[in-house]
């Protein structure tokens, strides 16, 4: 492969949209954080835009055959600083649906899952992103849209229940289908993490 080929696989279109989606998390983090008085509904936009481009890249990588073995790891990277980046900051929140404890979980996991991947791409096995994992980033993705707009219209009423409730139940959807899509990922590590030890 030329210097010129290996760096189009690095500078893919995937690529850019997951390196702008790392600047728009460093404005997200600041918009929920208040660096400039707390925008909720700001912070709440922002994040819905992000994670719908975390959509379009992927689709863009597969439709153009555009895969990269940085994509492989940089998008979901990325996708680990926003989701975990958010729910601690919003853990930290008076009122918050969401509880330290659970920004913990979810955090561990991300970082042990990471862990688990960058070993395997290393060695080459394939570890692309099982069912149960994007049920999880859906779940989580819903749990911080729903307390932003928890936060920015806290009287909403959803049929009979109110938004804070409904928050709080898909905060524990995504609590547990995190935990459970981790198991899944060490479980099918096991042969990697039995010739290490």
């Amino acid at each position: 492969m030329t210097q010129h080929s290996a760096l189009d696989r690095v500078w893919t279109v995937p690529n850019i949209i997951s390196l702008a989606r790392l600047v728009l998390a460093l404005v997200l983090f600041a918009l929920i954080e208040g660096v400039a008085g707390r925008q909720d509904l700001a912070a709440l936009v922002l994040f819905v835009f992000a994670a719908a481009t975390d959509w379009v890249d992927g689709w863009y990588a597969r439709k153009y055959g555009a895969v990269s073995r940085l994509g492989r790891i940089f998008d979901p990277l990325v996708d680990k600083v926003i989701v975990c980046g958010t729910f601690v900051l919003l853990a930290d929140r008076t009122g918050s649906a969401i509880l330290p404890w659970m920004a913990l979980v979810i955090v561990v996991r991300e970082l042990v899952v990471t862990a688990i991947r960058a070993e395997m791409e290393r060695t080459g096995l394939d570890f692309s992103a099982a069912w149960s994992g994007k049920l999880k980033m859906l779940f989580q993705c819903a749990a911080i849209a729903l307390e932003l707009g928890a936060r920015t219209w806290p009287e909403l009423v959803l049929g009979s229940v109110s938004i804070h409730q409904v928050t709080v139940g898909v905060v524990w959807l995504a609590v547990i289908s995190t935990v459970w899509s981790g198991l899944e990922y060490v479980l099918a590590a096991r042969p990697l993490l039995s010739q290490d030890s």
